[in-house]
């Protein structure tokens, strides 16, 4: 019987510029790790969390680690006992999908632990149930491409219908993440409730548009599809520099740039790792010049999602 295991779940970004609440995809710069030990009294006990600053609760029903896990057993029917371990690897509030990816490690250990009595794809229920916990919404446009790696689209909730978009070889992505703290909650508050025709029309278009770029390999039509018209025009004004940064990017041969998630990370995207490191080397000293510390991360898309590190 297995007594331990470690997975991985990555970073993640959500919305991807025009796909707003329906599309995400993983990156291999970062992630969280959970380590599970089997205990023979049931129950799941939180005893460790690193990285995190002290912040995120030790408390079972709060925790999306122990939370996630619960709802895998309580669909099982099972009692068992487990001692959780997190390792953040991924800084709080910073639109990199923190929470999905302990969440996402959390299950990936957990199943394993089991005897993986679910596909990969099942688990993801069990990941957004900890998301309510986490953002109080249930979205899957962090857990998703979490879990499964690569591009995400969540077509709808009800029922829950996801697809896993294809790659091309060699797109790269660039994070930027900015210090300073932007709160969830500020920008949700600046969206509007209401969508011109105009804008819903364009913004169908990118969406439709940057799937297509995905399929056909067509780094161009990617490119020309990055662009929201709905949620980033008001969250922009949130996030200092952000248009000075824009413009650097693309100099520098981004494909184009976004907000990571709620922000107030940066993303943009890239062909090949030589334009990404130029990319990162650009953004440094935009920040640099309007005397704002940044953290930068690059690598190629993550297209396999959590996995297992080890087991015992």
């Amino acid at each position: 019987m297995i007594r331990s295991v470690k997975a991985f779940a990555p970073a993640t970004v959500a919305n991807v510029s025009c796909g707003f609440d329906i599309l995400g995809f993983a990156i291999d710069a970062m992630g969280d790790t959970v380590e599970l030990i089997r205990k023979d009294e049931p129950g799941l006990r939180v005893v460790s969390i690193e990285g995190d600053g002290g912040k995120l609760p030790l408390e079972a029903k709060k925790n999306t680690c122990a939370v996630a896990i619960q709802a895998m057993l309580d669909e099982l029917d099972e009692q068992v006992g487990m001692d959780i371990y997190l390792t953040k690897g991924l800084p709080l509030g910073s639109g990199m999908g923190s929470s999905a990816a302990s969440a996402v490690a959390a299950l990936e250990a957990a199943n394993c632990l089991l005897g993986r009595p679910f596909e990969k794809k099942n688990l993801l229920p069990f990941a957004i149930e900890a998301e309510k916990v986490a953002c109080g919404a249930a979205h899957a446009d962090n857990v998703a491409p979490s879990l499964l790696g690569g591009f995400v689209l969540i077509r709808d909730y009800h029922p829950l219908d996801v697809i896993k978009l294809p790659v091309p070889n060699g797109l790269y992505c660039t994070l930027l993440h900015p210090h300073y703290e932007l709160n969830t909650a500020d920008s949700r508050s600046v969206l509007r409730d209401k969508i011109p025709m105009k804008h819903s029309t364009i913004q169908s278009g990118n969406v439709a548009g940057l799937i297509a770029g995905l399929y056909e390999g067509d780094f161009e039509l990617i490119s020309r599809s990055l662009r929201d018209v709905i949620a980033e025009p008001y969250r922009a004004v949130l996030l200092p520099g952000f248009y000075e940064v824009r413009e650097a990017l693309k100099t520098a041969g981004a494909l184009g740039m976004g907000i990571s998630g709620s922000g107030p990370t940066l993303f943009a995207l890239s062909k090949g790792k030589d334009t990404a490191q130029a990319i990162a080397s650009a953004a440094k000293e935009v920040y640099s010049s309007i005397g704002l510390g940044v953290d930068v991360y690059f690598s190629e898309i993550n297209t396999k999602g959590a996995y297992l590190i080890e087991e015992k």
